[in-house]
């Protein structure tokens, strides 16, 4: 079975995020509250992790999956990030938005779009910031579920099987669910790709 934490929220406890970089460094799965879901990750260059995401959720290989990242600095280490697409993300940011961009060399290809693309988000939530900021580069992050299925708004809907695949639980109680909105802003003019949470008026569509 996975450890379980409670961290707080508000301002989540140094010593346990270090015991989730600690799991995250030595391959592990884990479970985190994001400012909309919940998130299931794993550290983006840890390739045995990342295959093992894939499994767990029964997705297909060429499916991509996003990452979460600590700042803007952080993200134009991984991707390419025009002036426009700046703006736009500055507006908004941290926010319960994904935003497709073109990736880097930086970035494994393991989980990258076709077109050499990848979700981003900088999520509003001290817990998951405070996990890669702590660990040094982004997190996969994709919802908790099985591809083509709700998301689990609370990990004690997880069944035995699912649960024993997994590292670690960071237990924030029941989530809303619903996803991020995700926009894809790797051309010139924005598209919405997915509408979610987040004030979507504030684009130029």
């Amino acid at each position: 079975m996975p450890l379980e934490l409670k961290i707080n929220p508000q301002n989540p406890e140094p010593a346990k995020i270090n015991k989730v970089v600690e799991i995250l460094k030595n391959g592990g799965i884990i479970v985190y509250p994001t400012d909309t879901i919940y998130g299931l990750g794993c550290d983006i260059f840890n390739k045995k992790a990342v295959a093992k995401i894939y499994q767990l959720k029964k997705r297909e290989a060429q499916k991509p999956l996003s990452i979460i990242c600590h700042d803007f600095k952080d993200i134009a280490q991984y991707a390419l990030v025009q002036d426009y697409a700046f703006r736009l993300m500055k507006k908004v940011l941290p926010g319960p938005y994904t935003f497709v961009l073109k990736a880097k060399n930086t970035m494994p290809k393991i989980f990258l779009a076709k077109n050499k693309t990848v979700g981003v988000r900088i999520p509003n939530g001290l817990i998951c910031l405070a996990i890669v900021k702590e660990l040094g580069n982004p997190i996969i992050s994709t919802s908790l579920n099985i591809s083509g299925q709700a998301p689990f708004t609370n990990p004690a809907q997880l069944n035995k099987e699912l649960k024993n695949k997994i590292d670690l639980i960071i237990n924030a109680g029941t989530l809303p669910q619903e996803p991020s909105s995700v926009i894809d802003l790797s051309s010139p003019q924005p598209v919405v790709l997915r509408r979610g949470k987040g004030d979507l008026s504030l684009f130029p569509f």
